[in-house]
């Protein structure tokens, strides 16, 4: 088995996205492969935003989840057969739904906890992981969609849980070793904990997301894909001078 995670910069258009799945069709020939997504590039920090503007009761938190919907939307209308599309745009309306009820919560009392903010911010990961392998299992790709929030168990610390890791290799070694799918699309940097509040492992969390999984399950290799080309010396998007380590 083989893991293979992409990040937000990996799954932040369709076009990219469709990259993923050749990469994806190709590694899973004659293996079982997990994909571990982000959310699309720059959307958790849209609910980030939208929960803090929430939590002042600034309305302008309804254009950010319009942008959030049309976002996601689009990225349907571009990856899948008209014919297959309404019962993928029923399942995201109805958890856009949600977290527009949670926003409105966030609203009306004038705070957003750390609890409730775990839950907002991991939308971005459930739609886009959801949304991607609806379109593997358009192009025909024996393809599922397993919530993280199954697998990995955490203690209560809202915003950088610590994983239980009893429960969560258990249950990673039950899922795993038994799912006859060829590709499970699995949504990174979110979890769960022992009596079932949504968390998260902190920003970043993704790739901690799929070592989770690749050390749980036993699998022969870990990929991360990014658009840079290896380890850099500081972000290439800030820092002009920064340069690959050998």
């Amino acid at each position: 088995m083989k893991v293979l995670k992409f990040g937000g910069s990996s799954v932040a258009s369709p076009d990219r996205i469709r990259k993923v799945k050749e990469i994806v069709s190709k590694a899973s020939q004659g293996q079982k492969v997990v994909v571990v997504v982000s959310a699309f590039g720059g959307v958790t920090d849209l609910l980030v935003k939208a929960s803090l503007l929430a939590a002042a009761q600034d309305e302008e938190y309804k254009e950010i989840l319009l942008q959030i919907e049309e976002r996601h939307l689009g990225a349907i209308e571009s990856l899948i057969d008209i014919s297959k599309q309404s019962a993928v745009i029923s399942t995201v309306k109805r958890e856009l739904n949600v977290l527009e009820a949670l926003l409105e919560g966030a609203y009306l009392i004038g705070e957003s906890t750390p609890k409730l903010l775990d839950k907002i911010v991991g939308y971005g990961e459930l739609l886009s992981s959801y949304i991607i392998s609806e379109y593997f299992i358009n192009e025909n790709i024996d393809s599922v969609h397993k919530d993280s929030r199954q697998l990995i168990k955490t203690d209560t610390c809202f915003g950088k849980s610590h994983v239980d890791f009893k429960a969560t290799n258990t249950l990673c070694e039950n899922y795993f070793g038994t799912v006859s799918y060829s590709v499970i699309v699995t949504p990174g940097f979110i979890a769960s904990s022992i009596d079932g509040n949504s968390t998260t492992l902190g920003r970043g969390g993704s790739d901690y997301t799929a070592a989770i999984y690749a050390a749980a399950s036993g699998a022969k290799k870990l990929e991360i894909w990014t658009d840079v080309s290896g380890m850099f010396t500081a972000n290439p998007k800030i820092v002009k001078q920064a340069f690959t380590i050998p």
